[in-house]
C-alpha cells in the first residue's frame, strides 16, 4: 500500500475526512468517466462505479464506492460517511437490484443481495479489514441499519437490455 493510502486509512475516522470526500465525490465521477472507470478514488482503494436505477426518476445513477472482492460478488457498504440518512444508491437497489459496475475499466451487469444474519457479519469483517473507518461511520449513524450488499455478476444481462458487459450480448 502506498503512503498516501496508508495516511488516508488513518484519517478515514475523522469527521472532517468524511465531509471532505462527500465534496469530492463529483469531481471523483468525472475522473471515472475520463478514465473510463479505470481510475476512481484516486487509485487509494480498491474502488468500482456502481450504476443503479433511479427509484423515482428511473434514469441512471453512478456513485463510486469502495469493494471488496468476495469470489466473483463485489461487496460494498452503504456507510454514507456515517450519516443519519440511507445513500440514495443503496434505496435504488433495493428498489431494483440490476445494476452495472465499472471495474477498472470493465463494465459488469450485476444483481445486488442485500446481506443479512451470519453472512453480513462475514462481509462486515472483509469490509472493516479493508477500510476500518467503516466502524467509525456506524457510531455516527445511530440507529440506522447500514446495509451491506453482493454485488453478483449477472450473467442474464445489463439493466438497459443490451447483453453482456461488452454491450453485444453473448457470455460473459
Amino acid at each position: 500500500m502506498s503512503a498516501l493510502g496508508t495516511l488516508t486509512r488513518r484519517v478515514g475516522h475523522q469527521r472532517w475526512f468524511g465531509a471532505a470526500m462527500r465534496l469530492l465525490v463529483p469531481a471523483d465521477r468525472a475522473v471515472g468517466r475520463l478514465t473510463r472507470g479505470r481510475v476512481v478514488a484516486l487509485g487509494l482503494v480498491p474502488s468500482l462505479v456502481v450504476t443503479t436505477t433511479g427509484r423515482k426518476s428511473g434514469k441512471p445513477r453512478s456513485n463510486p464506492l469502495l469493494y471488496v472482492p468476495d469470489g466473483e460478488a463485489y461487496v460494498v457498504i452503504g456507510s454514507n460517511w456515517g450519516q443519519p440518512r440511507q445513500p440514495a444508491w443503496a434505496l435504488n437497489l433495493l428498489a431494483e437490484p440490476r445494476a452495472e459496475v465499472d471495474v477498472a475499466g470493465r463494465r459488469i451487469p450485476v444483481r445486488a443481495q442485500l446481506a443479512t444474519g451470519t453472512e453480513r457479519d462475514r462481509l462486515w469483517r472483509l469490509l472493516v479489514d479493508e477500510w476500518p473507518a467503516y466502524q467509525t461511520y456506524v457510531e455516527r449513524a445511530g440507529d440506522r441499519d447500514i446495509r451491506i450488499f453482493r454485488l453478483v455478476p449477472d450473467r442474464r444481462g445489463r439493466p438497459d437490455g443490451r447483453g453482456g458487459p461488452d454491450g453485444r450480448g453473448g457470455p460473459h
